[in-house]
């Protein structure tokens, strides 16, 4: 990999690092209470689609432990992408943390999710990093 492409994918990782710390920041409450998540979550049930459905009634039962296991997660791969630490690692779970949230709301099921900037642009960011963030400049672990 050239040092030009380095040097982006350092920007890509800060920039998503920088999201990722104040979406674990929003959600701080969740520490206190759970009702917040067990809102949202019965609110994507009421408009639930046939597919994410079953998903959605199977997250439910385990709000108490979800709602401090996703800013735990956030916050965890903020301060990877930061310190450049385990960034591939780091991108392969928020892939599987960002679906989780695009399938539990159906988001990913309309036609407006191919133009929704927290969609594909926050996805293609972590893949890439997933597949090319291994020892990039200004990282803690090369």
């Amino acid at each position: 990999m050239g040092k030009r492409q380095a040097y982006g994918l350092v920007v890509l990782r800060l920039c998503l690092g920088v999201f990722f710390l104040f979406e674990a920041i929003g959600k701080i409450g969740w520490f206190a209470s759970s009702a917040v998540l067990a809102n949202r979550l019965t609110e994507w049930l009421q408009s639930a689609g046939p597919l994410n459905r079953p998903y959605l009634q199977m997250l439910l039962p385990g709000v108490e432990i979800f709602a401090r296991l996703v800013p735990l997660g956030e916050f965890a791969v903020a301060v990877a992408f930061l310190l450049g630490g385990y960034t591939r690692l780091a991108a392969a779970a928020a892939v599987l943390m960002v679906l989780n949230f695009h399938y539990a709301s159906g988001v990913m099921f309309q036609y407006s999710y191919l133009t929704n900037g927290y969609g594909l642009p926050v996805l293609g960011g972590l893949f890439a990093l997933a597949i090319g963030g291994a020892a990039l400049p200004l990282s803690l672990k090369k």
